[in-house]
């Protein structure tokens, strides 16, 4: 049974396998849907710069503009649309190499029917939750800090003011916008570097290290700039 939140969802389906393609189509719809196709990877662009979706499931391998380019050029543009790919590739490395580029989830063909719409159900889910988020706005306070994102500075709990890199002010502001959940690294090159420069783990490790000597009180045990080990940082302000 079709649950609310579906009949206002609208969908992307890009795969050149038109049996296939058809097959998922009708099952989406059937599931209340709404669906657009995109039969290659020029479609898919065109089709993502035109139309607001909630979720673009794309296959791997289609002709001209093969989906881990469409993924990377969405996340490029800031684009936080869910992403579920889908793939005849199984390896490890191809898996891998998808989430890197920008896919929320990766299914490999072929799949179970019933499991491919369980994923888009959650993926859709959890794009309207983020979506609903409330922005922060050009300022926000914690712990005695004050950032000014538009101006990018900020005045510390003792008193000084410092001068925010670009890159240090989206850092901070993806952080701060995600309260209290678990930031991927993924998550973060996508957002602050937009893969144009691919830096080391170290590099964002800097970072979050600055940001504990500027606003914790003690920066050998932070109350707002946490690590999850092996995953990525969360912000915390409760």
């Amino acid at each position: 049974m079709s649950t609310p939140n579906k009949f206002t969802a609208n969908i992307l389906l890009a795969d050149d396998e038109e049996n296939l393609h058809d097959t998922l189509k009708l099952n989406l719809e059937l599931e209340g849907y709404t669906v657009t196709s995109a039969y290659n990877g020029t479609q898919a662009l065109e089709a993502i710069a035109n139309e607001h979706f909630d979720l673009v499931v794309l296959d791997v391998m289609m002709p001209e503009v093969d989906g881990i380019t469409v993924a990377e050029t969405m996340r490029i543009s800031n684009l936080d649309t869910p992403i579920l790919m889908l793939s005849a590739k199984n390896a490890s490395a191809d898996r891998v190499l998808g989430l890197k580029k920008g896919a929320d989830d990766y299914l490999t063909k072929p799949f179970n029917l019933e499991e491919l719409l369980l994923r888009i159900d959650k993926l859709i889910i959890k794009g309207k939750k983020l979506n609903d988020r409330e922005s922060i706005g050009n300022s926000y306070q914690f712990g005695g800090n004050t950032i000014d994102f538009a101006g990018q500075t900020a005045t510390t709990h003792d008193g000084k003011t410092v001068e925010l890199s670009k890159k240090e002010t989206m850092l901070l502001k993806i952080l701060i916008e995600n309260k209290g959940e678990v930031v991927t690294r993924e998550k973060i090159l996508q957002v602050v570097w937009g893969y144009q420069v691919y830096p080391s783990s170290r590099t964002i490790d800097n970072f979050i290290l600055n940001f504990r000597k500027l606003f914790e009180q003690e920066s050998h045990n932070p109350q707002f700039f946490q690590s999850a080990r092996g995953v990525g940082y969360k912000f915390m302000d409760s």
